[in-house]
């Protein structure tokens, strides 16, 4: 579905209308998380902004975070934004990636990996959103994007200014350089960072009637952990410490996450495969969701 209009006098955000089957199918009523988000502006005349990461996160890696804390940087020096928010948007278990771990496995881990932070958050959304028999329900990015417009802008009213006058939110996408963007832009924004072998320019050629709702951030120093290279090391019993969050470490080993059987070794026997050659090209981008 593509983007449409944001106002929710003419249309009825996405999280309206699936708000009734996502709280019949699980447990714990599902609540749009606000405890990080900034509520009052601190920077007189600028737009408060909040980041928005669609995505596989299985699991999450430091590149994630690090698209964050980018995206921060460049919004603070080079825009007329002031960030109140960023959040972690784990895709349904509908989306059926190869190596997609449980939803409910990657909420936590990403919720441990943000924990420390005083801005980043996890919306659970995607992950519990069902059907009308209770399977789990692909929510495409541009719903996902009316979803926060909605919580924001509408439920909570946007950010109070400095001045003390509520403002609205802009709402934008946080991606690498080889998400499909075409339908979010027009009614949104992206803040995409350059990704490692990717042309930017290339990748942004078709999307030029949109280049005032785009910010290309790039990498000074270059990163390209992905969630695919993880979990490759992690079928090989090798170590991923220092390429993912100690905490997200914890949570696949207490929970025996990414794992492939192996016949001919015995519990007991730690001995690790033989390193790989190295992962495919082909799979080497982040696990982002298009």
């Amino acid at each position: 579905m593509a983007a449409g209009s944001s106002d929710s006098a003419t249309q009825t955000p996405a999280g309206v209308v699936e708000e009734a089957l996502l709280n019949q199918q699980t447990m714990t009523p599902y609540v749009f998380p606000t405890h990080k988000l900034k509520r009052r502006q601190t920077e007189a005349g600028k737009t408060p902004l909040v980041l928005v990461a669609c995505g596989s996160f299985s699991p999450i890696t430091f590149l994630h975070l690090r698209m964050f804390e980018m995206a921060s940087d460049f919004v603070r020096f080079n825009t007329e934004f002031e960030v109140c928010a960023g959040y972690l948007s784990p895709v349904s278990d509908a989306y059926k990636k190869v190596g997609l771990a449980a939803g409910s496995d990657r909420v936590n881990m990403c919720s441990r990996a943000v924990e420390p932070s005083s801005w980043l958050m996890v919306d659970p959304y995607e992950t519990v959103n069902c059907n009308e028999i209770g399977q789990p329900q692909y929510v495409p990015t541009a719903n996902v994007l009316r979803h926060f417009d909605h919580e924001i802008n509408t439920v909570l009213g946007g950010i109070e200014g400095t001045d003390g006058q509520m403002r609205k939110a802009r709402i934008a996408l946080l991606a690498g350089a080889d998400l499909d963007l075409d339908t979010i832009l027009g009614s949104y924004g992206a803040f995409i960072i350059e990704r490692s072998g990717t042309d930017i320019d290339e990748a942004l050629a078709s999307l030029r009637q949109y280049e005032r709702n785009i910010w290309v951030i790039s990498q000074v120093i270059q990163n390209d952990i992905s969630s695919t290279k993880v979990r490759l090391f992690l079928k090989k019993d090798l170590s991923v410490r220092y390429l993912i969050p100690d905490p997200v470490v914890e949570y696949i080993d207490e929970h025996h996450l990414f794992q492939e059987p192996n016949p001919n070794k015995s519990r007991d026997d730690k001995t690790p495969d033989p390193a790989p050659a190295g992962p495919s090209n082909n799979n080497s981008k982040p696990a982002m969701k298009g």
